[in-house]
């Protein structure tokens, strides 16, 4: 009977851990944008080259040649995307996470949902993003200039809405950050406070550009930047309404 006892005691132990990890990336109350559409935990074992979606929709992508899977750091495993000097030649396309472009990972016109949980030091790079300016299609992304997170949709008739953390995150210190567009605007919350919101409406937004992780997936560093992020990514969450 005690033996039985231990192993329900630590049958109770592992699932109140599982519960604690799956209540880490769960939607916040009030979410509009609830339903997962891919999912990157980013614990894939070193010298791995496929980016694994556990969502259950299957779309994996592509972990680029110079990232550091399986980088342990402050209690997380996470990808790391090493330092390089901000907008000089060449482009370096190994530094990029990168899934395929599909319609999936539009935000259309339905409410939509970003989530990552990263840390980093430096003061630049563009964190994640489908589509660039200038395309067809319209475009979202993330960009963290003098370390404040900036979270922007532009629709395909180039009207944008721009929130952003207001202060600078570029502690070294994990932070869980979510983007949220709805019908009434952009919304930021970082580690569960509602940060900024940009109110109003944003149209369509599909194009044909893969979703990339930690900079530009067109650019040379000579006509168009490649505005790499240098950091810590532990999970990365695409959610849609």
């Amino acid at each position: 009977m005690r033996a039985r006892g231990r192993v329900g005691l630590v049958a109770m132990v592992v699932t109140a851990v599982t519960q604690a990890v799956t209540l880490s990336i769960v939607s916040p109350a009030g979410a509009a944008a609830t339903t997962t559409i891919a999912l990157y935990e980013m614990n894939e074992p070193a010298g791995s080259t496929v980016l694994v979606d556990s969502s259950g929709s299957g779309l994996n992508g592509t972990i680029g040649s110079e990232v550091l899977a399986s980088t342990v750091v402050m209690g997380a495993t996470a990808h790391r995307f090493q330092y390089m000097q901000p907008n000089t030649p060449p482009a370096h396309p190994g530094h990029l996470d990168s899934v395929p472009n599909t319609s999936k990972l539009d935000p259309g016109t339905a409410d939509y949902a970003v989530t990552m949980r990263v840390r980093w030091t430096n003061n630049f790079g563009n964190m994640i993003q489908k589509g660039q300016s200038g395309g067809a299609g319209g475009y979202f992304k993330w960009e963290a200039p003098s370390g404040v997170v900036h979270c922007l949709f532009r629709d395909s008739n180039r009207i944008s809405k721009t929130a952003s953390s207001k202060t600078p995150l570029n502690d070294g210190q994990w932070h869980t950050i979510r983007c949220e567009r709805t019908a009434a605007g952009v919304t930021m919350t970082v580690d569960g406070v509602k940060r900024s919101m940009a109110k109003g409406k944003t149209g369509s937004i599909s194009n044909a550009k893969p979703l990339t992780i930690a900079g530009k997936g067109t650019c040379d560093q000579i006509t168009v930047t490649c505005d790499y992020f240098v950091g810590d990514v532990d999970w990365v969450r695409v959610e849609k309404g």
